[in-house]
């Protein structure tokens, strides 16, 4: 049985003193411990920005890819091995600006995978630049005189999507991230967190207090999940409250379930003699 120190690594850790991903890396090991998955078993992703170094501080199967293109690694990973749980980590930035186009196609797919965004609106990184989500007004190295753009809103954009779990957490929030993370990794089909983490260093509007005095979780004033028109609702929230929870899930098929020959045993598991390529390989002759 994993337990949290097995998930330690020798790595040094490089995070600002205070940054929110220190509370999205101690959910994922802990909802990794409840689970009891063993580490063999995980498969953790990471791009490129501040989130990217976690990958290097959680004991798992672990590949850091190049900017943007966490969910098609990922998706590969999840087809190739189905008997894998694969978690995929970005940024605001890697997820919702140049990897933004395979988001809508990961979602429509339903693929089994979780897809975890730090989302601190602002690129910690590069020192201090607007971001995709940062909020109108935002003023920035970027935008001195206050972003223009109006911000991408993550949870709308997933629900439009067609993504089957849809969910915010919070990095200020260990139990419920945690809880939210269990969630999303047991789901079966295509499951994505937009984790608010403040960033310490570069935004000093959307901090710690800015979100104490805001957030509410949705599961407390009874959100119905099943409800898509109620999940744009509640995604359209921003101001004096913003919730956090699960927005919406629905049961579908998963991507794997149209492909009869990828389910039980894991192809990588099968002996390589137990395949005859005979025949296909006279159609290409």
């Amino acid at each position: 049985m994993v337990e949290l120190g097995d998930l330690s690594t020798p790595s040094t850790n490089t995070w600002c003193p205070g940054c929110g991903n220190f509370g999205i890396l101690m959910a994922i090991k802990r909802a990794i411990v409840q689970l009891d998955l063993e580490r063999e078993d995980v498969v953790a992703l990471s791009g490129i920005g501040c989130h990217g170094k976690i990958t290097d501080y959680i004991r798992v199967n672990a590949v850091h890819t190049i900017h943007g293109r966490v969910l098609p690694v990922a998706l590969a990973i999840k087809l190739a091995n189905q008997g894998l749980t694969v978690i995929g980590f970005a940024g605001d930035g890697d997820a919702y600006n140049i990897g933004m186009g395979h988001l809508p196609h990961a979602a429509r797919r339903n693929v089994n995978i979780t897809y975890i965004v730090h989302d601190n609106l602002v690129y910690g990184l590069t020192t201090g630049q607007t971001s995709p989500t940062s909020r109108e007004g935002y003023q920035s190295k970027s935008t001195p005189r206050g972003a223009f753009e109006l911000a991408i809103n993550p949870i709308a954009q997933s629900l439009a999507s067609n993504a089957s779990f849809v969910a915010r957490g919070y990095a200020g929030d260990m139990h419920h991230l945690t809880d939210i993370f269990k969630q999303a990794i047991t789901h079966e089909g295509f499951s994505i967190v937009d984790v608010f983490q403040p960033c310490v260093a570069w935004n000093n509007v959307n901090t710690y207090e800015f979100y104490k005095e805001r957030i509410y979780k949705l599961e407390e004033e009874g959100h119905d999940s099943t409800d898509m028109d109620e999940a744009y609702r509640k995604a359209r929230e921003w101001g004096d409250r913003i919730p956090i929870g699960v927005f919406y899930r629905m049961e579908r098929p998963a991507y794997i379930d149209y492909f009869p020959f990828l389910k039980g045993e894991p192809v990588v598991r099968l002996p390589l003699d137990s395949f005859d390529i005979t025949e296909t390989m006279k159609d290409f002759t």
